[in-house]
């Protein structure tokens, strides 16, 4: 599904309150121009049986307490399958998610860091990372840019 259906649907799904599909509309063009940046228009992720998304927490052999937790995004199935984390744990099991479903939760994902989009079939080391708070902040500008089109200055 390319970017637009993706974000439409988005929109679709969302609260039909008069205000959040104006909201999603709004950041939307953030949504795309990360995902614009990614090889892929969905990838896989792990979920354990609650259909929560794995979290890997990384650290550094050097610094054990400089941790970054990170959700890892897959370009196939057999990549997601074959990935260090199904072997630890067997019951985890990978869907496939638009590339613009996965960067709205990341929005929201408090725990995480970034996600790591794996962009080779196979090669581990070929990945684009995207911080959350880089993203929150592209979209916090573009609320704030639509606030200031959308509420009247106070003339009081």
């Amino acid at each position: 599904m390319d970017l637009e259906a993706q974000i439409q649907l988005l929109i679709d799904n969302a609260p039909q309150d008069g205000i959040t599909p104006q909201l999603i509309t709004a950041i939307a063009p953030v949504l795309k121009a990360f995902a614009q940046r990614l090889a892929y228009k969905q990838y896989y992720i792990l979920q354990g049986v609650d259909e929560q998304w794995v979290l890997t927490t990384l650290s550094k052999s050097t610094n054990p307490k400089l941790e970054k937790r990170v959700i890892y995004a897959y370009p196939r199935l057999q990549d997601a399958i074959g990935s260090q984390s199904t072997t630890v744990n067997p019951e985890l099991t990978a869907k496939p998610i638009g590339v613009i479903h996965i960067l709205f939760q990341l929005t929201a994902m408090e725990p995480v860091d970034s996600i790591v989009f794996f962009e080779t079939f196979g090669v581990s080391g070929d990945t684009i990372e995207i911080p959350r708070s880089e993203l929150q902040l592209l979209i916090q500008k573009a609320m704030s840019s639509y606030r200031s089109k959308v509420v009247p200055p106070d003339i009081a």
